[in-house]
């Protein structure tokens, strides 16, 4: 998984009101974002339809107290498994 300060690229104002609907077809192409900048101030995010539902899944996982505390749990466990055991683990 990248992180997504890779995915992000910058734009001027009058470029996005001038070809909105072309960024965001690039950016959905590309699997970018673009941040809106006006005078090198950045004014907003045009976010792919995409790109911002999967966002909104991540935020309402991580507002879940019960996944906070798998992922926790998680985090404690010292066990670990090999590449092999992995497969076998799930059918591969």
């Amino acid at each position: 998984m990248r992180q997504m300060i890779q995915d992000e690229q910058f734009t001027n104002v009058q470029r996005a009101q001038a070809g909105l609907t072309r960024l965001f077809l690039k950016a959905a192409r590309s699997g970018t974002f673009y941040r809106v900048l006006k005078n090198d101030k950045p004014l907003g995010v045009l976010i792919p339809n995409r790109m911002w539902e999967d966002l909104l899944e991540d935020l309402e996982a991580l507002s879940s107290p019960r996944y906070l505390k798998a992922i926790a749990k998680a985090r404690r466990e010292t066990k670990s498994y090999s590449l092999d055991e992995v497969k076998k683990k799930l059918n591969l």
